[in-house]
């Protein structure tokens, strides 16, 4: 065993710049072996509740928003095609403007990253509320919706950022960090179900009205049909109200919860360093680490698939399934199962590898959407489905985020006083998803208009049924194949993890040493 541990320290060494070690050539001293940096499970609890706001608002808006635009607000699909890309394109450019101001800030006694989550939290939770709030003057409808959508966005992207950099600061350990960002994906998708259920039951509650075709009926049971369906009308918004205001409530909690239990640390080696580097270069150097390209290409196609599926879901369900009394509850059924097998996908890439779990684990939904494009219209199969797809959704949900903290490792081991550099790969990596999704979002909304969608129809044409069936199922089956063959080109495989564990380790100590060394020495001045 010592023989062997000796050579992985040499192998880890020689990965190291030459610079690095001639620094450290100083006289031997005797040191204590540094202990690991543990988190408590309340560190880590408390930091993952942090995840949930983004996952909470952003399943609301992602289910719901287009369904509400269309058959609540009714905004013209047109302009809701508009409201939606636009909005996630603005999300997308937001988050490396939000990285490049981060990346600018000096720590404070709260710490760098900590001061946005603060100060961004109030402004966001207004903006939230206002977005399920319909104007009283529809020829301002198309500016209210697009106005607060983007300003939310604005707003939950200066939580978010911070939040994800956050990964890096609250342990130096790597298997602490992959452990936090267990707890965090669990609680993520606990978020999501919660985004689910609350804005899903509140507002199933409330029976969303439709228009018949008018087939030769009186124009008193029109006038009618027309109160009643007003009346209505007013009801679903008062509902889609009270689910927004629950789950401001939660952001609001989950980010007190966060700032009060969870305290950013610094790398001994970023302490040393003099000044930061600048922005722009950090992000050429970023851009062109192979390993990061490469991650990002690949979520970036199966992460579009699974944002196509939840944004026309409930439209599927509705429409093209039959189950407009339903949607809600095969929503809540994927998010349970998905929340039920974080876990497992967690043991499994500990087993198996980060590169195994994603063929396994983002494959397993390719099946259930071919089973869901080729039968009729089940009630039953579709919850199988559901419960099925859920897996699959745990995976997408968990890989991305534990696998760009390796990415970022091996950055730091071939550009070692590159830092501050966190946020810069963390939001790119948001950046070019929403942007993505804004895309994909703003297409197939289009594509519903094209096709003959009728805002409030109780039933939709054969056009806007199939059109449905494609963005729910084929479009994503072959967004799923591109994406897991570009992560055949993924050079991090376990093996190059334990080897940059150990070459980090030493960097680490190095630089801890180092800094043992000057303390001693400014001592041992001021004593004589």
């Amino acid at each position: 065993m010592a023989k062997g541990e000796g050579a992985e320290s040499g192998s880890a060494a020689g990965l190291l710049p030459t610079g690095i070690l001639q620094a450290g050539e100083r006289p031997a001293q005797v040191k204590e072996p540094k202990k690991k940096q543990q988190l408590s499970i309340c560190n880590k609890l408390c930091y993952a509740v942090g995840g949930a706001p983004y996952q909470v608002t952003g399943c609301a808006l992602g289910f719901f928003l287009q369904i509400y635009l269309l058959d609540v607000a009714q905004v013209n699909p047109f302009y809701a095609s508009i409201i939606l890309f636009v909005g996630r394109a603005w999300d997308a450019f937001t988050d490396p403007l939000v990285g490049f101001f981060i990346s600018k800030s000096s720590w404070t006694r709260l710490g760098r990253l900590m001061p946005w989550i603060i100060f961004s939290t109030p402004l966001a939770i207004i903006a939230y509320f206002l977005i399920w709030f319909v104007p009283d003057f529809p020829q301002v409808q198309f500016l209210w919706y697009l106005l607060f959508y983007c300003l939310f966005e604005t707003l939950v992207t200066c939580f978010h950022v911070p939040y994800s950099a956050l990964t890096m600061f609250i342990s130096t350990e790597q298997s602490e960090r992959d452990s936090a960002t267990a707890y965090r994906m669990t609680v993520e998708v606990l978020g999501t179900v919660l985004g689910t259920a609350i804005q899903g039951q509140i507002v199933g509650q409330a029976d969303t009205p439709c228009l018949q075709d008018s087939n030769g009926s009186s124009v008193a049971s029109e006038d009618a049909n027309l109160t009643h369906s007003t009346n209505l009308l007013r009801e679903t918004q008062n509902a889609y109200l009270l689910a927004a205001g629950v789950i401001a409530s939660i952001y609001v909690v989950c980010a007190v919860i966060l700032v009060l239990g969870v305290r950013e640390q610094r790398e001994p080696y970023e302490a040393q360093q003099a000044e930061p580097m600048s922005f722009f270069r950090g992000l050429r150097l970023v851009m062109s680490h192979g390993p990061y390209v490469k991650l990002i290409a690949g979520f970036l196609f199966t992460s579009l698939a699974f944002m196509l599926v939840e944004g026309n879901f409930a439209l599927f369900c509705t429409y093209t399934l039959g189950f407009r009394n339903e949607f809600q509850n095969l929503l809540l059924a994927i998010m349970v199962s998905a929340t039920l097998t974080i876990p497992i996908w967690q043991w499994f890439l500990t087993r198996f590898g980060k590169k195994t779990a994603v063929y396994i684990g983002i494959s397993s939904a390719v099946p259930f959407l071919i089973l869901v494009a080729l039968i009729e219209s089940n009630l039953i199969v579709t919850y199988v489905v559901a419960v099925a797809a859920g897996v699959s959704v745990a995976a997408a949900f968990l890989l991305p985020w534990s696998m760009l903290p390796d990415v970022i490792d091996d950055f730091h081991l071939k550009q070692p006083h590159s830092h501050g550099t966190e946020p810069i790969f963390f939001s790119f990596y948001v950046f070019f998803t929403k942007f993505a999704s804004g895309v994909s979002l703003g297409i197939s909304t289009l594509s519903l208009d094209f096709a003959g969608y009728r805002n409030r129809g109780c039933s939709q044409p054969a056009g806007v049924k199939f059109t449905l069936k494609m963005l729910v199922t084929m479009a994503p089956i072959v967004l799923i194949l591109l994406g897991l063959l570009l992560f055949k080109l993924y050079p991090i495989d376990e093996e190059k993890r334990r080897q940059n564990k150990k070459a980090l380790q030493a960097l680490r100590e190095e630089a801890s040493s180092s800094g043992c060394s000057d303390t001693d020495s400014t001592e041992l001045a001021s004593i004589l």
